[in-house]
């Protein structure tokens, strides 16, 4: 492999940029100063070094997005904000969100540049679960939570699988209830199609865990940090 693709993809930067740590001299393999851009080394064998700090090969990264609001789950838009705007500074090549969470629609959101990683995670046979949390204007009912069990039939005829309802806080006054809805599917808008279709309207809706990654509540709206070893570990434990 090419040094300046190594240096790239594990430090997270762009081609051009590691072309010029190891022009200026900052990294060794071997210890030995290369400052040969095409330089070939063996990620399995060969120790690279930064400032004289030994970096592991890297070629894919894993994200956990507090996504705020007004901001769309897409790579780029030619008048709205993008979850890859608020990562700009990684300048990882070929990042993207695993699904989408609509515009309004806030919490968790897995970025990443493994794209087989994020096939299996969204596959429907692998049926990963997802958990949001919701405020909804209505009654809920017991028979509102079977409907809900047995799956719903939209307003388009489309069936939903069955989804686990559980109603948090309840606010008569406003006939508002606070709710967390477990779904094994993504269907467009499904959550707020499902409320729809037993005449309810979903006025909040964040996502809180998908599989068995739960978001990090120390995560500020807009901010970011990559996946644990475990975190990942286990997502990919979920989608053999």
């Amino acid at each position: 492999m090419r040094l300046d693709k190594f240096v790239a993809d594990s430090n997270g930067i762009t081609r051009s940029q590691a072309k010029k740590l190891i022009k200026d001299g900052l990294i060794s393999v071997n210890q030995k100063i290369i400052k040969q851009t095409k330089f070939q080394i063996d990620v399995n064998l060969d120790n690279v070094q930064v400032n004289k700090m030994s970096i592991a090969y890297q070629e894919y990264r894993y994200y956990m997005m507090n996504k705020p609001k007004d901001v769309v789950s897409a790579t780029r838009d030619n008048s709205q904000k993008t979850v890859i705007d608020l990562v700009a500074k990684i300048n990882q090549k070929g990042l993207f969100p695993v699904g989408r969470l609509d515009k309004d629609t806030t919490g968790l959101l897995i970025l990443t540049n493994d794209g087989e990683f994020a096939h299996k995670l969204l596959a429907p046979k692998k049926h990963v679960s997802k958990i949001y949390r919701a405020l909804v204007a209505g009654e809920i009912t017991a028979d509102t939570i079977q409907i809900f069990a047995t799956g719903i039939t939209l307003k388009n005829g489309e069936t939903t699988k069955p989804a686990l309802l559980k109603i948090l806080t309840v606010d008569s006054e406003k006939n508002e209830a606070e709710i967390e809805i477990t779904i094994t599917e993504g269907k467009y808008h499904q959550i707020k199609r499902m409320f729809g279709a037993v005449s309810m309207k979903v006025l909040e809706l964040k996502r809180i865990q998908m599989g068995n990654l739960k978001l990090d509540d120390k995560i500020k709206a807009g901010k970011y940090r990559e996946l644990t070893l475990d975190e990942l570990r286990c997502l990919k434990e979920a989608i053999r």
